[in-house]
């Protein structure tokens, strides 16, 4: 569960400074699910950041998959 945590915000940022392309949501159960696109150390940066996440965060568990089709990816954004 991470609303009330900033998570979104907090891995919007965290993309951004590594110029990473993609998008964070929340999802129905109250997990939160992302894509990021960018140089792999990046997205692997980016990926450590989401295992600690924000000061309030606790994150449980953390799944990571591998996308094989290509995106038209611009900017990182929260969706809704």
């Amino acid at each position: 569960m991470v609303q009330g945590v900033g998570f979104r915000y907090f891995i919007r940022e965290v993309a951004e400074s590594s110029k990473l392309r993609g998008w964070v949501r929340n999802m129905a159960d109250g997990s939160v699910e992302a894509l990021f696109d960018g140089a792999e150390a990046d997205v692997n940066r980016a990926v450590e950041m989401c295992r600690r996440g924000p000061p309030a965060a606790a994150v449980d568990r953390l799944e990571v998959t591998r996308e094989s089709e290509a995106q038209a990816l611009f900017g990182f954004r929260i969706t809704y």
